[in-house]
């Protein structure tokens, strides 16, 4: 086992699962991750074989048939995934934003309805807040859910839905503004809808197209698309928690969960790239010795290495604190932010530490360098990360004056 990004006061169960996860990395992603990812074919096999594992049931409560673990546990998994092919971690991740959504937030109608079958990965999920023209500017959407007897008729566009084809659920956040008088704060004229749908291209139920997938410079393998909803109809038990009004809330619960999980694939990736550049270092000679003997390369492998171990101990801080029930967006967003820049200043330096082979298809960090990017903008940018930092510190450090 590596020296780097151990975890301490892990218990029996937990380390037994990663193992398992581990073990399944290193066999069945990484030989074939590269190949599949040149080519954007979805890991068909892959997702099997987690669905198997009875991933796709991890934090799931046992009553509706899943492993009941914690946050902790699935982003541990998340990262050894994510270490193996970022793109797989994107599949489970949406699924489980909207899972913990329902557990957390559904009627006991909506949870005992989906989260056996979420459980099972019989009912794959994937979840919808960004609009094409509004980023991370989540108060500015337009889709609006307009109520008709006892259903809602749903339009508008949504993009960026990870797993926008191969999902049959997704959670869909729109403005829904009955009930809420003018001048209402935008965040509280907002719904979460479970839109159930057949996976696929395409109209895939009356009212609702998924167009086809977006070509991306990384992150492929995954489908990532838009979602049309032109006079979709939904039932009124299908409001997520019965209750309109509370949608931008329970997203904003899930995309903690998330943020979590981005930080821990930043970790996975930049583990990724820290073995593949210590080994390379060691395996390739100038000057009559390896490069790993010469200083440079042993100064940038130190950095490498900090960073690795910085990025996955925020990562643990921020899903326990999660965990213990108590509120987590300060530690979330330190930890996605810390976690994504360190993966790409890693990943840049294996890939310098490649030198020209860094830039051939055949070598693995050719990937990685172009994966690492997506971690800088998904679940918030940056920018964002630093926007919630900052105003939960002036909280928690008002000066009394």
């Amino acid at each position: 086992m590596a020296r780097l990004a151990q975890t301490a006061g892990l218990t029996d169960v937990q380390q037994e699962i990663l193992s398992t996860v581990r073990d399944f990395v290193d066999k069945e992603i990484i030989p074939v991750a590269t190949e599949l990812e040149h080519r954007d074919e979805y890991p068909q096999a892959i997702v099997d074989g987690l669905k198997e594992l009875g991933l796709f049931g991890l934090m799931i409560p046992e009553e509706y048939g899943g492993l009941g673990e914690s946050l902790l546990t699935y982003a541990l998994c998340v990262e050894e995934i994510a270490r193996g092919w970022m793109s797989v971690s994107g599949i489970i991740n949406t699924h489980f934003i909207v899972a913990y959504m329902l557990k957390q937030h559904g009627t006991q109608e909506q949870k005992d309805h989906f989260l056996p079958r979420m459980a099972a990965g019989d009912i794959r999920g994937a979840f919808s807040m960004s609009e094409p023209g509004l980023g991370s500017d989540v108060s500015a959407i337009t889709s609006k859910a307009v109520k008709d007897g006892e259903e809602y008729v749903l339009n508008g566009q949504k993009m960026w839905l990870t797993n926008g084809g191969t999902s049959s659920l997704v959670a869909v956040l729109v403005r829904s503004d009955e009930g809420h008088p003018e001048g209402t704060a935008p965040h509280k004229s907002m719904t979460t809808f479970l839109v159930e749908k057949e996976p696929g291209f395409g109209e895939v139920r009356p009212g609702l197209t998924i167009p086809g997938k977006i070509d991306k410079m990384g992150y492929k393998g995954v489908d990532t698309t838009e979602l049309i909803m032109d006079g979709l109809r939904i039932p009124a038990d299908r409001v997520l928690g019965g209750v309109t009004g509370r949608g931008f809330y329970h997203m904003m619960d899930g995309v903690e969960v998330g943020r979590v999980n981005v930080a821990a694939r930043g970790c996975g990736v930049a583990q990724r790239a820290f073995e593949l550049g210590v080994r390379y270092a060691q395996q390739r000679h100038t000057f009559g010795k390896p490069i790993a003997q010469h200083q440079a390369i042993q100064f940038k492998l130190a950095e490498m290495a900090t960073k690795v171990e910085a990025a996955h101990a925020m990562m643990v801080n921020a899903a326990r604190k999660k965990d213990s029930g108590e509120r987590n967006d300060l530690e979330a967003g330190m930890a996605k932010y810390l976690a994504s820049e360190y993966c790409k200043e890693v990943v840049e330096d294996a890939f310098r530490i490649h030198g020209g082979y860094g830039f051939s298809k055949e070598y693995e960090i050719e990937r990685l360098y172009r994966e690492a990017p997506m971690l800088l903008i998904g679940e918030g940018t940056a920018e964002i990360q630093k926007m919630i930092i900052g105003r939960r510190l002036l909280e928690e450090y008002r000066f009394q004056g």
